[in-house]
């Protein structure tokens, strides 16, 4: 019997023979092969069960990512004024690209080397970590990132344990899947604590440098980056040798790493840790107060503001202020003529002081403006063919009824012209010639224009309106001036610049030639002490009982108005507006650094002198009493052409000139003179008719005067 018969068949045996009969080579592909099997179904189910991990993470509450501190910019972006969170912390936007990136190498070198690396987890730091545990049996470093130093900022917890440190770590991933890293890198620039209440890299930047972020120099950089890890123990003002030695080691690491030179390091090393903390900006509080109440959902506002030119009035204003009575205040506000942009507006010398009312917006109080309105009784006058610059008036005592106005010094000149008595800002003349237009219609013609004007209740409008019995603010009147400089139109004060895009509606103030004759009678007013005349266009005014204190000048391109008084009302002995607030008005012009310049002559001047002038316009007709007058004669109109009439001025092919225009008046007392555009156009005769040959197309205002100085006037267009 055989071996083989003797053992039997066994099939075991033979499989392990077959075992042992295979090369070692097949062996380990073949348990190589095992092992991958197994590591890809463990990866495969860590990563299911990781994502599954983070499909189930509840969602970030967003409301503490988006708070911001509202911000108030000026017209390049330079912040003005900050406003605390809800909350009470300083939380200022700031994006990477308003940050050095000198700042943000230093982070990297600091925190998170491989932070454009990783996803949001760094494998190298953990292990790390762990063996330096291991070896050391105590904690040496840690393993966090900057993801997920942002996934603790954004979900705070009171522990450290191990749930809440796999929660930040499945929060950090989940970051990564949700955000780019120039996202993260965001929000850690504007959460990351940097002691008490401020948090952010831009907030921390202007609160103990005041500086923005980009403008840090490397030690006060090392700084800003060493103080997140541990803000409250590490707080210059309250720590400064502590935030010394961990600004240092912060140099210390950035140097190992190659960002930072030695020399460099230890040069900022010398540099002083700020022991205090410095104030936010606060430029333009009240008109940046009140652009918050209007937008309260508006987290960044940007104004038309030139922050230069703002903190240099600011500045001014300061400075004039410590040599006035302690209640005494003042207000300035500067517009561009074309847009009507509001570029500073100082609403007083010191927002904080309680004695001069410093939160109180003197650029929108209502006061008396004085003779500050007078240029308005003459631009109307002008435009209804009433005067010319070279009419005569008389300024001589008279009386109205119970009221007999005087002169500010109690004087009289006489015989005047009305460029004489405006420069010269006499009381009497411009009662006459307010008698003249009537009160009622310079008030609603200001009212027209935009300008808020508040009256007494009850009371009639009367001639006293003239010389400031009524209420305005600083910046409606500035805007009022504007409108001179404009040619007679006025747009509305816009404070923000998306409110640009909007066409501006032009509100009728006078026509372009009354504009300009006030214009030109203004830039001859005499200027204060130590001021060269005939440079800027302006107007002073002073209030009864020395109680405001006006100027405001204008050239083509600027509008700049000056209050000063007491904020109470009270009366302020020698506040004088040619004394007070001119020489302040020249001050703040030279602020604008440029030169004033002249508003162009329209068409429809009329250069003359008073003996030139037409018979109607060389006095303010005066010898017929107009109450005897009115009663003997039927009201002066113009009944041909009507007002707001389209004229076809007949022009064809091959016909060059256009026909002439019918004028017909009627009532009124002969000679009647009329007027295109404040230029005479026909001489005064008997006869109510007479014929106009226009130059061309457009729209054209035409007048008609009477012997007693009635006027009418209506505006047409020509096609």
């Amino acid at each position: 019997m055989t071996e083989e018969a003797r053992r039997g068949a066994d099939p075991r045996r033979e499989a392990e023979g077959e075992a042992r009969g295979r090369s070692r080579p097949e062996r380990r592909v073949l348990a190589v092969l095992f092992g991958a099997a197994t590591a890809l179904a463990v990866v495969g189910w860590s990563l299911g069960a990781l994502r599954g991990a983070l499909d189930r993470l509840p969602p970030l509450d967003p409301h503490l990512a988006e708070v911001r501190s509202t911000v108030v910019l000026d017209r390049e972006g330079r912040l003005l004024r900050p406003f605390l969170t809800e909350d009470g912390r300083w939380r200022l936007p700031v994006g990477v690209d308003e940050v050095d990136p000198r700042f943000l190498a230093l982070l990297m070198a600091y925190e998170d080397r491989r932070y454009y690396e990783h996803g949001g987890i760094d494998p190298r730091a953990v292990a790390r970590a762990a063996a330096q545990a291991v070896v050391r049996g105590r904690i040496v470093s840690g393993a966090s990132t900057l993801t997920m130093q942002v996934a603790r900022l954004l979900e705070p917890r009171d522990t450290r344990d191990l749930a809440a440190k796999t929660t930040q770590t499945l929060r950090a991933l989940d970051l990564e899947r949700r955000l780019d890293k120039r996202g993260i890198l965001e929000l850690y620039l504007a959460l990351a604590p940097y002691g008490g209440n401020i948090e952010g890299l831009r907030a921390a930047s202007l609160a103990y440098f005041g500086k923005e972020p980009k403008r840090l120099s490397l030690a006060e950089q090392a700084l800003l980056v060493a103080l997140p890890q541990s803000p409250e123990t590490r707080r210059p003002d309250r720590f400064p040798a502590a935030a010394a030695r961990a600004r240092d080691r912060v140099l210390a690491r950035a140097v190992a790493a190659g960002v930072v030179k030695p020399a460099d390091a230890e040069h900022a090393r010398r540099e002083p840790i700020p022991t205090t903390r410095k104030p936010f900006p606060a430029l333009a509080p009240h008109l940046a107060e009140d652009l918050v109440a209007q937008f309260p959902d508006a987290r960044v506002i940007r104004t038309t503001v030139d922050g230069t030119l703002q903190t240099g009035l600011e500045r001014l204003l300061r400075e004039r202020a410590e040599t006035w009575p302690r209640e005494q205040s003042a207000a300035i506000v500067v517009l561009d003529v074309a847009t009507g942009e509001l570029l500073a507006s100082v609403g007083g010398p010191d927002y904080f002081s309680a004695e001069r009312a410093g939160s109180v917006d003197l650029t929108r109080a209502v006061r008396s403006p004085g003779s500050a309105l007078k240029p308005f009784i003459y631009a109307r006058a002008f435009e209804d063919g009433v005067a010319h610059p070279e009419t005569v008036l008389e300024d001589r005592p008279a009386r109205w009824g119970a009221w007999a106005p005087e002169n500010f010094d109690q004087g009289y000149m006489g015989t005047v012209t009305a460029r004489h008595a405006l420069q010269q800002s006499l009381n009497m003349p411009a009662v006459q010639l307010l008698e003249a237009i009537g009160p009622q219609a310079l008030i609603s013609r200001l009212a027209t224009a935009g300008a808020d004007l508040v009256l007494a209740k009850g009371a009639p409008t009367g001639l006293a309106v003239g010389l400031g019995g009524l209420g305005i603010r600083l910046e409606d009147l500035t805007r009022l001036y504007a409108g001179l400089a404009r040619g007679g139109t006025t747009v509305p004060v816009v404070r923000r610049l998306e409110d640009r895009r909007f066409s501006p509606v032009r509100r009728r103030l006078t026509d372009p030639v009354a504009a300009w004759y006030v214009a030109d009678i203004l830039r001859g007013a005499p200027p204060p002490p130590n001021a060269l005349q005939g440079r800027l266009a302006f107007k002073t005014g002073t209030s009864w009982g020395y109680r405001d204190a006006w100027a405001l000048g204008f050239d083509r391109r600027f509008a700049v108005g000056v209050w000063v008084g007491r904020p109470d009302g009270r009366p302020v002995s020698g506040l004088i507006g040619r004394l007070v607030a001119a020489p302040l008005l020249f001050e703040a012009w030279q602020r604008l650094g440029v030169e004033p310049e002249g508003i162009p002559t329209p068409h429809g001047v009329l250069r003359a002198t008073s003996a030139s002038l037409p018979p109607p316009l060389r006095h303010l007709r005066r010898d017929v009493p107009k109450t005897l007058a009115a009663a003997a004669r039927p009201r002066l109109e113009i009944t041909f052409p009507p007002d707001g009439a389209r004229l076809d001025l007949g022009l064809t092919e091959g016909v060059a000139d256009p026909e002439p225009v019918a004028l017909e008046a009627h009532g009124g007392i002969p000679p009647l003179t009329w007027l295109v555009d404040g230029r005479p156009v026909a001489r005064a005769d008997g006869r109510r008719q007479s014929l106009w040959w226009p130059t061309g197309r457009g729209f054209s205002r035409l007048s008609v005067i009477d012997a007693t100085g009635a006027s009418a006037s209506v505006e047409v267009r020509l096609e």
